[in-house]
């Protein structure tokens, strides 16, 4: 292995021996390169791993809609790279398909797919706030209104904005509409999600892109500031943990403590998680 393949990220770069991206020809050595090839996304979330193994742990998770550079398939896993965030890994072959141009995304923190436009009905399945989908058209039942795919599904349109709507500036009014939702490692959705996954899921409906890990947000992030100016929107950093400050004293955050996202006083939360994760490591403004 180059020096320059041991610097690269793995999370971040294909490469192996045997195969890597051709945007890292000259960087790293493998037997052939091979150029992505675009799909998406078609189950409601799925986790990218780091091994195709289902009893590896998840690194992170891919959303409905969202698309993706396809480099390998094999036995019935790819392996893939997600556009949005850069983020490389295995996942089954049955989680994606062919391309479509999204014109919404779910903004509530959780929505259903029903079979029509009838909440009646049993749901097909359960969407996450992110979540990219088609509409072609709308229908109305009994004054409540509903966004249709091209099969004839809907989703409450209240769930929904258009990809192109001014979306808000504030990310942690966004964030605070996930209070409860379980912790999940690894997780970015409104099912489970994880501090880095929390931070990165509402600056993204906010209109703003951050890479997905705590060690790529602290170093990418915002720039630094003091602990004495903290306020509303800024970040604090542990190695390994993130948050989110709701106001001067209140951190929001996912974690393993409470294993939901969860308001603490700083202060407190300091001290508390000092024996895991020692004292913060930074303190950022977006």
């Amino acid at each position: 292995m180059t020096e320059t393949e041991t610097k690269l990220d793995r999370r971040l770069n294909i490469f192996r021996p045997d195969l890597a991206d051709e945007k890292l020809q000259g960087k790293v050595t493998a037997e052939r390169f091979v150029k992505g090839s675009p799909a998406q996304i078609t189950v409601p979330v799925i986790g990218l791993r780091p091994k195709p193994d289902l009893t590896a742990g998840i690194d992170t998770e891919l959303l409905l809609g969202e698309t993706l550079q396809v480099f390998e398939r094999s036995n019935g896993w790819a392996w893939v790279q997600a556009d949005a965030d850069g983020y490389a890994g295995y996942l089954p072959e049955t989680a994606f398909g062919e391309t479509v141009v999204a014109t919404h995304r779910i903004s509530a923190p959780r929505t259903f797919l029903y079979p029509q436009a009838e909440l009646r009905k049993p749901p097909l399945a359960a969407l996450s706030m992110g979540s990219l989908v088609r509409f072609v058209g709308e229908e109305e039942t009994r004054g409540t209104r509903y966004l249709m795919t091209e099969k004839g599904e809907g989703v409450i349109a209240a769930h929904c904005q258009s990809v192109e709507e001014a979306q808000t500036g504030d990310y942690v009014s966004i964030a605070l509409r996930f209070l409860e939702t379980p912790y999940l490692w690894g997780g970015r959705s409104g099912f489970g999600i994880d501090c880095s996954g929390l931070v990165q899921l509402s600056m993204a409906m906010t209109g703003k892109s951050v890479l997905r890990d705590t060690d790529m947000q602290v170093k990418s992030v915002g720039t630094e500031i003091d602990r004495a100016d903290l306020r509303r929107g800024d970040l604090v950093f542990w190695k390994g943990h993130v948050g989110i400050m709701e106001d001067e004293k209140t951190l929001l955050h996912a974690n393993g403590h409470t294993m939901n996202v969860a308001r603490e006083n700083l202060d407190e939360a300091i001290k508390r998680i000092g024996w895991l994760y020692e004292l913060p490591t930074a303190f950022r403004r977006p």
